[in-house]
């Protein structure tokens, strides 16, 4: 006897093959394709550089951020000179009262202040007379800001 559906199975089954060769692909795309996406999800943005401006105005230093992240203060060290010389005392950011400068700064820098320093604020302390060299009119002014060992800013400017 002769088979009559003999050759439609064996078609049948070369269409289930391709059926499940094309799901298979398509599972391994979708696999794929989610790796992708979830690596991209996890990379970190791009961190923005950090600007800060300086200004000095008598024993007043300034610091501005100006854009970029935000900082951090109680990681921060301030080293500052004038006319090439480093202040025998340094302000340790965060502060109230220490040794060389005048109690009470402003902003983060105030140890009883918001520690995260962010773009538009301003941070500011007073150099005391006890400090040496004194800051006068006309010096030039070097404040470098450090955010544990890393160098954020080289900061220049002349006294008023």
């Amino acid at each position: 006897m002769s088979h009559p559906f003999h050759r439609a199975t064996r078609g049948s089954t070369v269409l289930v093959g391709s059926v499940l060769l094309v799901g298979v692909v398509v599972v391994l795309a979708a696999g794929v394709g989610v790796a992708v996406l979830d690596t991209a999800a996890s990379t970190p943005d791009p961190v923005r550089p950090t600007m800060l401006s300086v200004s000095v105005s008598g024993g007043a230093v300034t610091l501005t951020h100006d854009g970029g992240a935000p900082l951090d203060v109680r990681t921060l060290r301030v080293r500052i000179t004038v006319e090439g010389d480093a202040l025998a005392y340094q302000p340790p950011v965060p502060f109230f009262s220490a040794r060389g400068f005048r109690p009470g700064p402003t902003g983060p820098f105030n140890a009883a202040s918001d520690p995260r320093w962010t773009a538009g604020e301003r941070a500011s302390f007073e150099v005391a007379d006890t400090n040496d060299p004194a800051l006068t009119a006309g010096d030039d002014v070097v404040v470098r800001v450090y955010d544990g060992e890393t160098p954020l800013a080289v900061l220049r400017t002349v006294a008023s």
